[in-house]
C-alpha cells in the first residue's frame, strides 16, 4: 500500500522524479516490500492530482533502477534486490554488431517529445472493447485464431483494396498485403529491392527507422535535402540522373521528422521523373489522414498511372499503434515477392487485430475517432507552434506543418541538440536530437518535437523548459551568434 506522498510543484526537481524518489524511500524504509503492488497509474494520478504521464514516467524510472517490475495486465510490483543475471561464456558484446538506440525515446521523462505516436488517453476504449467482443463472439472466431495467409486477413484486404480503388489509389493490376505496421513493410521492401548494394534515394533528414532498414539491407544510400516544402524535384532529378537508383523513398505528407509536405505541382513532377528514369517510387503515407487545415494534396500513387509507385499506409497513427496493422499497395508481382518473404519471416500478421480493426472501421467508429483525432491534433499543433514562437531563443527556426505529429527545430548559434537534451532531461523533458535522422548531414543543431501524444498544456510547458534552457546555454556561451530568422512556412 502506497502511503501519503508529498510533492512540491515549486521545486526545481521534476514531479516524476519527486514521486520516484518518494517511492524509493518507502522501499528503503521497508514500508514497501518485494511483491507489493503499486497503484495503477490512473488511480494514483487521481489521488495525487497529477497527469498519468507523470505517474508513468516515475514508474519507468523506478523500473529502470531495478526497484519495481511491470507485468502486462497485472500492474507494477516492488522488485528490490533483483540483480542482473551474470552470464559466463561468450562475450556477446564482442560478437554482436554495435546498435545505436534512441536513448531519449525509452528514458523516463515527464514530458516526452521523443515518440511520434497518438495520445493513449484519446483511444476510444469503450467502443474498441465492444467491437473486439463482437469479433471474439462471432462464428468466425475459430478461423480468425487459426494460421492465416501471409497476405493478411482476407476480409480486411478486400475492405482496404475496395477503399483504395474508390480513392484512385489502386488499379486492377495492383494487390495488397497486410504487414506488422509500416516498419515491417519498409523492411520487406528493402530486402526485396535493395539487398545487393542497389542505390536508394532517401530524404535528409529522414525517419531513423526507415534509414536503419535500408542501411542494414546493404543498400547504397544517397540523400536529397528536405526543404520547407519537402523534397525539391530539381534536386531529386539531379540525384536520379547521376546515380540511377533502384528506388526513391518519400514521405510526401507531414514528413517525419520535419512535418513538411510536398505541394501538388511538385508531386506531379516527381511522378514524371520516376517514370522518365524507370525508378521505383516508395510512398510512405502514414500521416496523410492527419491534416488539420489547408487543402489536401493527392497521393503520389494516385497521380502515377505508370505503375512505378508502391504505397505504404497504416492504422498506427490514426488509431491503435500497438496493434501493428499496416499495408502495402503495389503491382501484383511486388506483392507476391513480399508475401513469400513475409511467410519466411513471421508466417502472417496477427489476424485478431486485423479482424477487430476491420469491425472498428466498418462500424463507423474509426471515422468518428478520426474526426476527434484531427480536432485534438489541431489544438496540439497550435500549442506547439505558439510555444515555439513564444519560448525558443531568437535565431531559432522551426517548421509550421498543417498536420501530422512532428515539427523540426533548428537551434541558433553553436548550440548542440545533444548537449541541450542532457540539460532538459534533468528537468523532465525529452526529445530526439537531429543526428538520429541524419543521412549525410549532421543536423547537430536540430531536433524533432513530436507533439501527438501530449496535451496542449504539456506541450507548452515542455517547449518553455526547452526554450528557457537553450537561452541560458546561449547566454553562457562566449560565442553567441544571434541571427534573426523567421519560422519556416
Amino acid at each position: 500500500m502506497l502511503g501519503p506522498v508529498k510533492l512540491d510543484p515549486e521545486s526545481g526537481v521534476p514531479l516524476y522524479r519527486q514521486l520516484a524518489d518518494a517511492v524509493s524511500r518507502l522501499i528503503d524504509q521497508g514500508s514497501l516490500v518485494v511483491g507489493d503492488r503499486l497503484p495503477p497509474t490512473r488511480e494514483l494520478a487521481g489521488q495525487l492530482g497529477l497527469n498519468r504521464t507523470t505517474i508513468s514516467a516515475a514508474y519507468a524510472w523506478l523500473e529502470n533502477a531495478g526497484l519495481i517490475r511491470g507485468h502486462v495486465g497485472r500492474g507494477s510490483f516492488v522488485a528490490r534486490g533483483s540483480q542482473p543475471v551474470q552470464m559466463a561464456g561468450l562475450d556477446w558484446n564482442a560478437i554482436l554488431p554495435r546498435v545505436e538506440l534512441a536513448a531519449a525515446a525509452s528514458a523516463p521523462a515527464e514530458i516526452s517529445f521523443a515518440n511520434s505516436r497518438p495520445a493513449d488517453d484519446a483511444f476510444p476504449m469503450e467502443q474498441f472493447r465492444r467491437r473486439a467482443k463482437e469479433v471474439i463472439d462471432s462464428p468466425d472466431a475459430r478461423e480468425i485464431l487459426q494460421l492465416g495467409s501471409p497476405l493478411g486477413y482476407a476480409p480486411l484486404r478486400r475492405y482496404l483494396l475496395e477503399q483504395a480503388r474508390h480513392e484512385g489509389l489502386a488499379t486492377n493490376s495492383d494487390d495488397l498485403i497486410v504487414t506488422n505496421g509500416c516498419q515491417q513493410a519498409l523492411d520487406l521492401l528493402a530486402r526485396v529491392l535493395a539487398s545487393r548494394g542497389e542505390t536508394v534515394i532517401l530524404e535528409d533528414p529522414v525517419y531513423h527507422g526507415l534509414l536503419r532498414v535500408f542501411e542494414r539491407s546493404g543498400a547504397s544510400i544517397v540523400s536529397v535535402p528536405v526543404t520547407e516544402h519537402g523534397v525539391d524535384p530539381e534536386a531529386l532529378e539531379s540525384a536520379i540522373s547521376r546515380r540511377r537508383p533502384r528506388a526513391v523513398v518519400l514521405t510526401p505528407s507531414f514528413q517525419n521528422p520535419t512535418g513538411a509536405s510536398i505541394p501538388t505541382a511538385k508531386r506531379r513532377r516527381i511522378v514524371e521523373l520516376v517514370k522518365q528514369f524507370g525508378t521505383i517510387l516508395i510512398e510512405n503515407d502514414i500521416y496523410g489522414e492527419l491534416r488539420y487545415h489547408g487543402e489536401p494534396a493527392p497521393a503520389l500513387k494516385r497521380l502515377d498511372e505508370s505503375g512505378h509507385t508502391i504505397l505504404l499506409r497504416s492504422y498506427s497513427k490514426v488509431s491503435f499503434p500497438g496493434l501493428r496493422v499496416g499495408w502495402v499497395i503495389a503491382p501484383r508481382p511486388v506483392i507476391a515477392h513480399l508475401a513469400e518473404l513475409k511467410q519466411t519471416s513471421d508466417l502472417h500478421s496477427d489476424q485478431l487485430s486485423q479482424a477487430v480493426l476491420l469491425r472498428f472501421a466498418e462500424s463507423g467508429e474509426l471515422a468518428r475517432h478520426l474526426v476527434r483525432t484531427r480536432q485534438d491534433g489541431q489544438l496540439r499543433l497550435i500549442a506547439a507552434r505558439n510555444a515555439c514562437a513564444a519560448y525558443l531563443p531568437p535565431g531559432s527556426k522551426y517548421t509550421t506543418p498543417e498536420g501530422g505529429m512532428n515539427l523540426w527545430v533548428e537551434l541558433p548559434g553553436r548550440l548542440d541538440a545533444r548537449d541541450l537534451l542532457a540539460k532538459v532531461q534533468e528537468q523532465g523533458v525529452a526529445f530526439l536530437p537531429g543526428h538520429y535522422f541524419s543521412v549525410e548531414r549532421s543536423h547537430s543543431r536540430c531536433l524533432r518535437l513530436s507533439f501527438g501524444g501530449l496535451s496542449p498544456d504539456e506541450i507548452r510547458r515542455g517547449i518553455r523548459i526547452l526554450g528557457e534552457t537553450a537561452s541560458r546555454e546561449l547566454a553562457a556561451s562566449a560565442e553567441n551568434e544571434f541571427e534573426p530568422a523567421p519560422a519556416l512556412v
